[in-house]
């Protein structure tokens, strides 16, 4: 199984020190890859997310990826709808690049109606946004000039051309346990990204996609928040995961203050290494 830890960019914790001192560790510990999560803007008062401080996901990771080498860099999930491609196409091939081909796009449409309307972009068309702006992004990063007929998305791509693409294809997965979500991961891209999902639950899931898409290729992910009380009982989740067919985990400590956090993330590393590979 690969696993993952996701980074401390929410909350009071957060800061560019913690975020730098958490990428190291988690390289150091062997994880495989580093994941950030997306809110732009929230309602005040809103019950969750618990906390309005996001650092932005993508620079969170560029600056990640300056103080480390190895390690994978994933989004957990960023709400494609909610931006526009073509500067997010930008934005992600430029990071491919500078890490040198680690990142992996896990991607959502999104469920905040709120946050939608603050940015102006309509929240009963986000997927088909969704769906168009997979298909946009991937074209700019792929042709060379490019020409896209945009229907859904403000866009006039004719002849014309966007440097430097990615060094590497971005792999997407598809985050959301919808029947829209199944689809689209089955259809679209190179993975599914669930999320706070049983073993019970997740089981039939997998072997839905895995009848699907069979390939080696297709990566099976779910994201696990572990409230850091017992490392038998982490071992034992993670175990249950592996055997229903889940391939890659995505653990998020519950703790609220760096340094709690940080020797959370050592006692995953302990809790995850004889099922590591």
């Amino acid at each position: 199984m690969r696993v993952g830890i996701h980074l401390p960019h929410i909350g009071r914790k957060a800061g560019p020190e913690a975020i730098r001192r958490a990428a190291i560790q988690a390289e150091e510990l062997g994880f495989d890859d580093a994941w950030t999560s997306e809110h732009i803007i929230i309602p005040k008062g809103a019950p969750y997310p618990p906390s309005a401080l996001f650092y932005d996901p993508v620079l969170t990771l560029t600056w990640a990826a300056a103080y480390t080498n190895r390690i994978g860099l994933g989004t957990s999930v960023l709400v494609l709808p909610m931006r526009h491609p073509l500067p997010l196409a930008k934005e992600l091939a430029t990071l491919q690049n500078l890490s040198e081909g680690r990142l992996i796009l896990g991607a959502g449409v999104g469920w905040m109606e709120a946050e939608f309307a603050a940015l102006g972009v309509p929240f009963r068309e986000r997927g088909r946004r969704m769906d168009e702006g997979i298909a946009m992004m991937r074209a700019v990063w792929g042709q060379e000039p490019v020409s896209f007929p945009a229907r859904h998305i403000p866009a006039v791509i004719e002849d014309m051309r966007m440097l430097p693409q990615p060094i590497k294809p971005i792999p997407i997965w598809i985050g959301g346990s919808s029947e829209a979500a199944f689809a689209r991961a089955v259809k679209l891209a190179e993975g599914w990204h669930g999320s706070r999902l049983s073993p019970e639950e997740a089981g039939p899931i997998v072997r839905r996609l895995r009848e699907q898409r069979p390939e080696a290729g297709f990566a099976i992910s779910l994201r696990y928040g572990w409230d850091g009380k017992d490392e038998g009982a982490l071992r034992a989740r993670l175990t249950e995961y592996g055997a229903t067919g889940v391939e890659h985990v995505l653990v998020e400590p519950a703790e609220r203050a760096l340094e709690y956090w940080l020797r959370a993330v050592e006692r995953v590393a302990r809790a995850t290494e004889p099922l590591r590979v």
